[in-house]
């Protein structure tokens, strides 16, 4: 009997293992808004990492301990962060920035898991304001497509990334009408 569920463990472990080993290499995580304001009103929103700091739902918990390294704002600008499990802990600077447009940043990622993603923020002119699109990508080690079987990184992120665009549009917008007023 020992030996049946000994099996039937084992297979179960081969199984998580060979899905797990599936998952795909790199994980792509994007999301969209439209905000009723011009790029040139945007952009500032997200080419400063204390201006980020703001509308990011990744650092709203108030023991989240922040820094800041290098410029104010563009190329170098950077933040570190530390939080419990949850928020974890890295680094996120800039490294490239196109007026109003584009803004492009290096998270690295120390702890819970280690990983290093590429993070693009676009501004795209549309007719009565702009796209804004929050990307996310990264390589997917092993143990990362491990972990995804069990907590979805494209439902954790993504929600998260809905989260801060609806923030930012609504900071966006507010400030456009007290400035109408």
């Amino acid at each position: 009997m020992l030996e049946i569920i000994g099996a039937g463990v084992a297979v179960i472990i081969a199984a998580i293992l060979i899905l797990a080993a599936r998952q795909p290499d790199v994980c792509h995580i994007a999301r969209s808004i439209f905000v009723a304001a011009p790029p040139e009103r945007i952009f500032p929103l997200v080419d400063d990492p204390r201006a980020t700091n703001e509308w990011s739902p990744f650092v709203k918990d108030p023991s989240v301990k922040l820094s800041y390294a290098g410029p104010e704002r563009g190329v170098g600008a950077a933040c570190d962060f530390e939080g419990d499990a949850k928020v974890g802990a890295g680094r996120v600077e800039i490294v490239e920035s196109v007026t109003p447009t584009k803004v492009v940043l290096a998270l690295r990622m120390d702890r819970p898991m280690k990983c290093s993603n590429r993070v693009e923020f676009t501004i795209a002119p549309q007719e009565g304001g702009s796209l804004v699109t929050w990307d996310m990508k990264g390589r997917q080690p092993f143990i990362g497509k491990l972990f995804s079987l069990v907590m979805k990184p494209e439902q954790m992120v993504g929600g998260a990334f809905e989260q801060g665009l609806a923030e930012l549009k609504t900071l966006v917008e507010t400030a456009r009408e007290e400035a109408a007023q």
